[in-house]
């Protein structure tokens, strides 16, 4: 249980995911009933006691032994309470989505692409071609182990627990975002230009088509510039 937040008092008070203590109270074949403070008992069910095997219960787990759980699932209504020790993972599958972006940490490389850890129950795959935009020969090219990546989520089967992820998906959309800006805003020349011919009845023209290359549209507006700065300085002289 997180020390910023009080203790749970009643059923009520519990969800799914919770970080509980608790303490053994009755060991049986199928699991152990553990006091998890609120005056009703949980269950901790033998698969629950670990991700490996586990033969007997008694052989991971005492009477009167104090333990972490995390509560699984909540039943209010016949007040039951079903308790895990393996830590829940912190996205459950329907909350992962297509267009969902992420911020995980590279945990694998292989020669096809990179695994990245989003908090889910394994870890998303982003294939050596959604690394980046251009061509990646290799995994090692781009990231490394231990990196932390943001990703876009572009396929989800739960029915195989497969977690599609893309690096490349970002950054072209952050190039159109760019594109957009650099069509729509005016650049400071601009408004210092607009402002100096306010009432002098001249107009400014507008933007070129987003279709065009970066290179000439950069070129058009340093000519455009370049008008309105003479024409300005012909209309300070008149």
């Amino acid at each position: 249980m997180t020390t910023d937040k009080p203790a749970p008092t009643s059923i009520d008070d519990i969800h799914p995911k919770m970080e509980l203590k608790g303490v053994v109270k009755k060991i049986d074949l199928y699991g152990a009933l553990v006091d998890i403070g609120i005056g009703r008992l949980g269950l901790l069910h033998i698969s629950q006691l670990s991700h490996d095997h586990v033969k007997n219960v008694s052989d991971v787990l005492h009477e009167g032994q104090e333990i972490t759980v995390w509560v699984q699932d909540v039943d209010r209504q016949k007040g039951r309470i079903g308790l895990t020790m393996i830590k829940p993972p912190a996205l459950d599958w329907k909350e992962i989505a297509v267009n969902n972006v992420y911020r995980g940490t590279v945990v694998r490389l292989e020669k096809f692409g990179a695994f990245v850890d989003i908090g889910a129950e394994r870890p998303g795959l982003v294939h050596v071609s959604e690394l980046a935009s251009g061509y990646v020969s290799s995994p090692s090219d781009v990231v490394s182990e231990g990196d932390e990546i943001e990703v876009k989520v572009i396929n989800v089967d739960r029915r195989k627990k497969q977690i599609d992820l893309s690096v490349r998906a970002l950054e072209q959309a952050a190039a159109r975002s760019d594109d957009e800006e650099d069509e729509e805003l005016p650049t400071a020349m601009e408004l210092a230009l607009r402002q100096a011919l306010e009432g002098s009845g001249i107009s400014m023209p507008l933007r070129q088509s987003k279709n065009k290359r970066r290179a000439k549209k950069n070129k058009r507006m340093a000519e455009h510039e370049e008008i309105f700065a003479r024409t300005v300085q012909q209309h300070i002289k008149e």
